[in-house]
This record gives structure tokens, sequence and C-alpha cells, in this order.
């Protein structure tokens, strides 16, 4: 269990007093909700604290939250329904003393990522109105660390940002006692900002980046995001308050990927590049790590802003021990670590595909090289022959880089050149059908039967390929 700091003005005995509330926590199974539960349920079932909780898991699917909290039926109960319907909501909500908002709607193709305010805007609407009409004393909301109270300030603001402020001020319309948390980057394992932060540091010796990296921020674990969400609960000055709370440092995001790398013992390169958009970012971020472009895109455009603490009050009403940038990342990868163990089975799959293709490309490459061993044909000596064979070489080199390091660049080129490949040796093998080659003078029997071996590994290629790509959406590995 984390330590925590004492101030003078206000104690952690202070702030213990028996509680009994019935709490809601939307988005139970992300990021942040799943987290915030476990804590919530040690605060309920630890004599520190003074604590009766009655906790309510919203969440729209319910098998995300299958057998997580099978030993804690008397305290969790787990309540499948749809903010976007209001009765549901309504049914769900009844009885509830105190709900926690965690609810985004970016994600989802990269067509419909636009539409993610529209969706955040009808659901803050309708959990405002459900709110009223159960009579719930407190909403506690996540959202984002931004500055500005003009019109034009609001206007300056990314999609994403302006639809974390308006969500909050809708929530806010409610009879209900708001308390909205403002967040820069949040350190920790399953977060978008800190899944591109860690696999384009693990990924990539060099890295082609726009200027948004260079804008500061205040990064903050996401274990002492949650220790004030919950701690919040307890402290009556927190109620209709707005509060920023970040890390102990202020950093770039270059500062952050350098200072990743550098624990990793990685050196790494980064080029600024002013005219790169976020659109183009998030593309390169959704082919190289498991962040899918309709989630990156909204968070790269959003990392322009400035984001540090201007009102540090939280520190005083909620004295903690902030973890540094350091400890963050370093808790984040034992967690990581913990995960793979526990999904090795689940694993073995992309394991043994992604060994295959790794082979296949390996095998397609020697069976390349006996052109220039096996081939009597004076063609394949000519210069463009000996240029097109090198780029060949250089793609599948370029391959088995990004696959080895779990990126999906490395299956889309693998097969892309494993298509290439089997069109054009059967393609030099058509004359057994037609009478004479495509692409060259008919090759003799050897080169026929090589030919054939080659397509038979150029196929293993693809196939693997698609597999491997897949796996690594499904899994986010």
């Amino acid at each position: 269990m984390q330590k925590y700091e004492t101030g003078e003005s206000v104690s952690i005995e202070s702030s213990k007093r028996e509680t009994s509330a019935k709490i809601l926590v939307t988005g139970a199974s992300g990021f942040i909700g799943s987290r915030l539960v476990s804590r919530l349920l040690s605060y309920s079932s630890s004599l520190s604290y003074n604590a009766n909780y009655e906790i309510i898991c919203l969440t729209r699917d319910r098998e995300s939250l299958r057998g997580r909290y099978d030993n804690h039926e008397d305290v969790i109960k787990i309540v499948e329904a749809d903010v976007n319907d209001y009765p549901q909501l309504v049914k769900a909500m009844n009885g509830v003393t105190i709900a926690f908002y965690l609810i985004h709607s970016m994600g989802g193709s990269s067509k419909e990522w636009k539409k993610f305010a529209q969706r955040d805007r009808t659901a803050a609407k309708n959990f405002a109105k459900a709110a009223t009409e159960c009579g719930v004393e407190r909403i506690i909301y996540l959202g984002g660390l931004i500055h500005g109270e003009t019109e034009e300030d609001y206007y300056k603001l990314s999609e994403h940002m302006r639809s974390r402020k308006e969500v909050g001020d809708i929530l806010k319309t409610s009879t209900a006692k708001v308390t909205f948390f403002h967040a820069a980057v949040i350190l920790g394992q399953g977060g978008g900002s800190f899944q591109m932060l860690e696999y384009l540091v693990k990924r990539l010796p060099v890295m082609v980046c726009p200027k948004w990296v260079l804008t500061k921020s205040q990064p903050i674990s996401v274990d002492d995001v949650v220790e004030y969400l919950v701690r919040s609960i307890n402290v009556k000055d927190t109620e209709e308050r707005d509060f920023d709370i970040g890390g102990t440092e202020v950093l770039t995001y270059q500062q952050m990927m350098k200072l990743y790398a550098k624990m990793l013992n990685k050196s790494i390169r980064i080029l600024i590049i002013p005219f790169l958009t976020p659109r183009l970012s998030s593309y390169w971020v959704d082919l190289i790590t498991p962040v899918k472009a309709s989630l990156a895109r909204p968070l790269i455009d959003s990392l322009k802003h400035e984001a540090t603490v201007k009102d540090d009050t939280i520190k005083k009403l909620i004295p903690l021990k902030l973890k540094t940038f350091e400890e963050a990342v370093k808790a984040a990868e034992v967690e990581e670590d913990t995960k793979r163990k526990d999904k090795g089975q689940q694993r073995t799959s992309h394991t043994l595909n992604n060994k295959l293709l790794i082979v296949s490309l390996f095998a397609m490459a020697a069976i390349g090289a006996t052109y220039y061993m096996l081939d009597a044909r004076p063609e394949v000596f000519q210069t463009n022959w000996v240029v097109l064979s090198t780029l060949w070489y250089f793609s599948i080199a370029f391959s088995l880089f990004f696959v080895f390091n779990g990126a999906r660049l490395g299956a889309i080129m693998s097969g892309i050149i494993g298509w290439i490949t089997l069109t054009l040796w059967l393609a030099d093998n058509i004359y057994t059908v037609s009478g004479s080659s495509l692409i060259a003078t008919s090759p003799d029997m050897t080169m026929t039967i090589r030919n054939f071996i080659g397509a038979g590994i150029a196929i293993s290629v693809v196939a693997a390929s698609h597999n491997v790509y897949h796996k690594i959406r499904v899994h986010g590995i």
C-alpha cells in the first residue's frame, strides 16, 4: 500500500470518518475505472479506514468484468447498462450516493473518431439528468488539465480537450455536488498516452515527431490519480470544486521519451518535423503501437496544449507522496510483467505466428539468394535486377526489425512483400502454362522448381503476417 505524507493543516486522521455510501463507478472495466474499483474495495475492507462502501460497477458489457470480483459479491454489484439508454441509467443509479464519471467515447473506427464529442455530450446530459432524478449527492469526474477562461481560449483547445471541459460543465447542471479533477498525461499500463510513449521508445531507435513533443506537461502516476479520486470522498472541502492534479516534475513529451529510453539503457534520436500533422502522427502511432489511430489522433491533438498545475490546492486537502516519473514508469513495467505472466496462454497463438513469420521471411530471403547461385539467365545480373533485389532485401530487413519489436508495421510490410514476391515468382513460372515467362526468358527446370517452392514460402509469409497483424490488434501486444 502506498504511503502518504501528512501536512500540518490536514492530517489523514482528520479525514477519517465513518462512511456508508452506495458508489457507482462508470467505465468500471477501463484504465482508471478498474483501478478505482480495486482501491475502493481495499478501503472498504481496510481497518485503517472506517468505510462501508457498496460498489456498483456500471459497464456496457458484463463479460468485460466476468470473474474479476467473484469473491466480493457482498460489496460489489455489476450492472450492465448503457449511458445512452436513459431508462437503464436511471435504474442503475437508483439509490446511489456518489457517482464517478469516467466515460469517454474515443476509439472505434478512424472514420468515426470525430463523432466522439457528440457521443460524450449526449452521455453527460443523460447522466446529469439521471443524477438529479435519482438524488445522487456527489459526482466525481476526471478530465483533462487545461487553462484559459475566455471564450477565445476555449475555441483554441483541441476537440478532445473541449469535449472534456464540456462534459464537466454539463455534469455541473445536475443537482449533485460535482468535483472536477483535471489531470495531464497519466502514466500507467492501459493508458493511451503512456502506451504511445512506451512503445515508441521501445520499438524505434529514431523517431520523427511533430513539434507537440516540445509542449510542457506534468505527468502523474495512475495510482496517484486513483488515490486522489478515492480520498476526495471523505474530504468535504473537495465538493463543488475544480482541482489541477499533476506529478512531481514538469516535462515535455520529448524529455519523457529520453528519460524512459535512459531507464532502458537505450539510445534514441528524436527529429522534430514542424509540419507533421496530428492525422499523420496518429497513423504512424497506429502502426507502431497498440493504440488505434482513432484514439491516438485526439490524444496527439491535445498534446499541443501545455498541461501543468497552476493551482496546487489539492495538495493541502489531500496530501500524498506523489510518484516521480521514474517511479511511475517502473510501477507500470512491473504491472506489465505481471500481466504478461497471467496472459501467457492467450499470447501463445500470437507467439507461434510471430515465430512462423520470422522463419518464413528468412526462408524467403534464402530462396531469393539462389537467383545468383542457380539461375543461368543473364538478366538477373543486369543493373535493374540487382537494384530491385537490393530493395527487396532491404524491405525484408525492415519488416524483420518491426516484427521482432512487435509492431503492426512489420506485419503489414511482410504481407506486402509476401504478395509481391508470390506474384513475381508465379509470373516467372507462367511459361509452364503459356509457353513463355512474363518477366524474363523462361527459367530452366531447377529454377522452375525453386520458384514453386519459393511461392509456397511466400504464401506462408502472407498467412503469418495476416494472423500476426490481427493478434497484435486483439491483444494489444
